[in-house]
């Protein structure tokens, strides 16, 4: 089994960049790489850490997520139009990968375009923040169907390893006229149901890669990523009231040079 310790960092990784504009999937890419934990299991033991990071989202928006169940005449995004919204934002990536997926998992899980999606990120964040701003859609209960399925377009953007998906859906959304604090709450909602299918399916392809002496280590893992992820989203959505996506960008830049210098 492989050392504790790894299971921590790696957690924290995990958990403190998943729904930040900086790309995951980079940051474990880096981390894996740096800590000799690379192949199938590494690449499992990724995928369960990934869903720690969703569980502190459903924790923080417990309220959203189970008046997803029961329509709530005080709150516009729930009940069944909740689910459509967060169906038509999901649509459009899952269609994608999964068209898509083996030729994603071969051609775009490499350093170099990991490196390359980090950059053309970082210049598009750039580019949004300084356009000017029209926030028609200040709060979660103002997401209207065809802002709920535009952001889901720029989602697919997420499927470019290093792209970032909460990077991707944070621009759309600001794009198409959502106030960013909205844009970042509704990306981390909406993250839930695609990311959970897709690593959902990730793991029921790759379980059995982990024997039972191996529970500790994914169990490790797991919290860390889950009070990790916590910690990031409190702290983001306090951020953005006060401060742009700019600094995430050139935080992005700077890890290009690293990855190709570690890698």
């Amino acid at each position: 089994m492989t050392s504790w310790y790894v299971a921590v960092i790696l957690g924290i990784v995990e958990g403190l960049t998943e729904f930040l504009p900086v790309s995951s999937t980079g940051h474990l890419i880096l981390a894996n790489h740096l800590l000799g934990f690379t192949g199938p299991k590494a690449e499992t033991f990724d995928i369960v850490i990934q869903l720690g990071a969703i569980l502190a989202v459903v924790v923080l928006y417990f309220e959203r997520f189970v008046g997803l169940f029961k329509t709530d005449p005080d709150r516009r995004f729930s009940g069944p139009y909740g689910l459509w919204l967060l169906f038509l934002t999901s649509l459009p990536a899952s269609v994608v990968g999964l068209l898509a997926h083996h030729a994603i998992k071969t051609y775009l899980f490499g350093p170099f375009t990991v490196a390359c999606a980090l950059a053309v990120g970082a210049v598009m964040i750039f580019i949004v923040e300084g356009m000017p701003k029209r926030e028609k859609t200040t709060s979660l209960d103002e997401v209207t169907p065809l802002l709920a399925f535009g952001i889901g377009c720029f989602q697919c953007l997420a499927l470019w390893p290093g792209f970032s998906r909460s990077a991707a859906t944070i621009m759309g959304g600001m794009l198409l006229g959502a106030r960013r604090t909205v844009a970042a709450e509704y990306s981390f909602i909406a993250a839930v149901p695609i990311m959970f299918a897709a690593t959902g399916y990730d793991f029921l392809k790759s379980y059995e890669l982990f024997a039972t002496d191996d529970l500790i280590f994914l169990a490790i893992g797991f919290g860390v990523s889950f009070v990790s992820a916590w910690l990031a989203v409190k702290g983001f959505i306090y951020l953005l009231g006060k401060l742009t996506l700019r600094p995430f960008a050139v935080y992005r830049l700077a890890l290009v040079p690293l990855i190709f210098l570690f890698l």
